[in-house]
């Protein structure tokens, strides 16, 4: 008898993420995200193939109707180039369209918002970095933050002792 197609292993898809800055979600409230490419050298390709870089204290810079992105330190391979000098924390430019920069640019102007990259993944061949329209939190934001997600941990409990 042969096997039905409900117990074949599903294959899972690659995991696509290259960082995420987890400092973002807990110190600003994400409000728009938006996709950018990033225009990047040939050894900071090789070194995010393998997964080192930093995004926590990353920012982007809105200038000229350009973006760029700061405080993204990429970690140089010893074996990626013998030749070129690799500035770990160089500045890299964001590639996005004209609109999308004006409503950051518009956006950034207000008191309290700012632009922070979230996340670096692939999409087929290319590098994406997800950048997000944020809004600092405060102290006490933080705190309420944190004691509704414990919140949903106590009642996840308490139904499943409930339901026994």
């Amino acid at each position: 008898m042969a096997k039905s197609k409900l117990s074949r292993p599903k294959s899972k898809a690659p995991d696509t993420t290259i960082a995420v800055n987890k400092k973002a979600r807990h110190d600003y409230f994400l409000e728009h995200t938006f996709e950018a490419g990033v225009a990047l050298l040939g050894w900071e390709i090789k070194s995010l193939r393998m997964k080192k870089v930093e995004l926590i204290d990353s920012y982007v810079l809105l200038k000229d109707g350009e973006a760029f992105l700061l405080g993204c330190n990429v970690t140089p391979l010893d074996t990626a180039s013998t030749h070129v000098i690799a500035d770990p924390s160089r500045t890299k430019k964001l590639l996005m369209h004209s609109k999308e920069l004006a409503r950051l640019f518009a956006a950034v102007q207000q008191k309290g918002h700012t632009c922070i990259a979230t996340k670096m993944y692939w999409k087929g061949h290319l590098i994406k970095c997800q950048v997000a329209l944020a809004k600092g939190k405060q102290d006490h934001d933080k705190r309420a933050t944190i004691k509704d997600r414990e919140w949903a941990v106590d009642k996840q409990r308490i139904v499943r002792h409930a339901n026994r």
